[in-house]
């Protein structure tokens, strides 16, 4: 539902880059809602894409039984809802990404706990 607003919003936004230590990236995983929502993470631009699966997902997801059972090559990214292939080499802004989008990952065949997808 949207909602209108009657008067104008005047004051300065406070989620804008300046006030982060780096930009955010929201991260989700597709058919794991044991995560209810994406995680925010603030990564330095320069961070190597690569480095997500290697060193940043396993810290947030590697509690769930399936985190193990990834297939990275067979992971199928999305920005913003639309497929997408990141190359794992190239640094996070290198990729297109920058501060507030959001990616999710989904990994054929883990779909959570017994196929319940949490």
């Amino acid at each position: 539902m949207s909602v209108k607003s009657i008067k104008p919003y005047n004051f300065p936004a406070k989620d804008v880059r300046e006030n982060f230590p780096a930009p955010l990236l929201f991260i989700g995983w597709e058919d794991h809602l044991m995560f209810c929502a994406p995680f925010a993470l603030p990564l330095p631009p320069d961070t190597p894409f690569g480095a997500l699966s290697a060193a940043v997902l396993p810290t947030m997801y590697g509690v769930h039984p399936d985190f193990a059972k990834i297939d990275w090559d067979t992971v199928q990214w999305f920005k913003s809802g639309e497929p997408w292939q990141p190359d794992p080499a190239k640094s996070l802004a290198e990729n297109g990404l920058q501060h507030k989008d959001a990616i999710r990952f989904r990994t054929p065949g883990l779909t959570g706990l017994n196929g319940s997808c949490s």
